[in-house]
């Protein structure tokens, strides 16, 4: 077991609501590939990822009366557009806010390089060479938001008291160097954990969550397990369960549908539903709240927009799975 750093506890009231995915059973609420949540705990009102689609993020904000004006600051967990797209609409009402975003060489949010990366051929004149031979120490690289509030975060960072940033990267095929943030909230009934998409791996950023605590009271977001043969699914379920315990589960985006199953039965009383629309309560009454276990079952038309979605530009890799392997062509 990995010791625990000293990280203070934040107060456990609170909750999260899930403001964008692609399942769901609230009518007030548009369904579309992609993931944001609201989590407000320890008198802190963080938004953790923008979802797909500005127009549908905003609708899904206005449906759950969020005044975006009072939030403290903003999570990018990566730089796909399914987790920042709304990041526009949020500007657009809050400019000044605080934003964390991964830092990644030439990345998307801003980044910067010691001139020291690049080969040097002083033999050259000074016309073909950067900056005419004199490059800054340090060369900076814009981003897609200029003049915003973004703080780049490579390491795990306590952001707030008992509220902690995991920077991890993924080493996976497809993802391979991609930063991604999750967020960690350490609380007296243990820790919180909302994560984006997972692509470090689940049992990765678990692993660096009971670094502060190794009491990992609820997971939340996207497992990345979307096309997960079921051995895979298997294995990651006993982790969670067996190996470190976690206590609650609720999962969403692209966990994926076998993998909802695989952790209901798993889990039982102690799986949240996580559609879009949902409030997870926070702290001891976590669980005793609101809906548990099986969740309302989805619609055909739901099954039907989830699978669609997931197809979008590839993002998971389905079709080219389904050309090397014939038994996932009904995807």
């Amino acid at each position: 077991m990995i010791a625990p750093t000293s990280i203070a506890a934040a107060e456990p009231t609170g909750g999260i609501t899930i403001l964008y995915d692609a399942f769901g059973s609230d009518p007030a609420m548009r369904k579309d590939w992609g993931f944001s949540a609201l989590v407000e705990i320890s008198g802190k009102r963080i938004l953790f990822d923008t979802g797909n689609d500005a127009d549908i993020f905003a609708a899904n904000i206005k449906a759950k009366n969020i005044d975006l004006t009072s939030i403290d600051f903003v999570v990018l967990s990566h730089r796909h557009s399914d987790h920042m797209a709304g990041l526009n609409h949020v500007l657009s009402v809050n400019p000044t806010v605080k934003i964390y975003a991964p830092k990644e060489g030439f990345g998307i949010y801003g980044s910067s390089l010691p001139s020291s990366f690049y080969r040097k051929d002083e033999s050259l004149p000074a016309e073909m060479r950067y900056y005419g031979g004199k490059p800054p120490e340090v060369m900076k690289f814009g981003t897609a938001w200029p003049r915003t509030n973004i703080e780049l975060i490579d390491k795990t960072t306590e952001i707030a008291p008992g509220i902690s940033l995991l920077a991890l990267v993924s080493d996976a095929p497809g993802t391979r160097e991609l930063k991604e943030l999750s967020l960690a909230v350490n609380t007296a009934e243990g820790i919180v954990l909302l994560v984006g998409c997972s692509h470090p791996g689940i049992e990765k950023i678990v692993e660096a969550a009971i670094a502060i605590n190794p009491r990992i009271r609820l997971i939340a977001g996207g497992f990345h397990l979307v096309v997960a043969p079921d051995d895979a699914i298997a294995r990651t379920v006993a982790a969670l369960k067996d190996t470190f315990k976690v206590e609650n589960i609720a999962p969403g985006h692209c966990t994926g549908e076998p993998t909802f199953a695989a952790l209901k039965r798993a889990y039982g009383d102690r799986y949240l539903y996580a559609g879009v629309g949902t409030s997870l309560p926070l702290g001891p009454a976590m669980g005793s709240v609101g809906r548990r276990g099986e969740g309302p079952a989805l619609r055909e038309d739901d099954l039907a927009t989830y699978r669609k979605l997931a197809r979008r530009e590839d993002p998971f890799g389905i079709l080219k799975a389904r050309n090397l392997r014939p038994e996932l062509s009904h995807l």
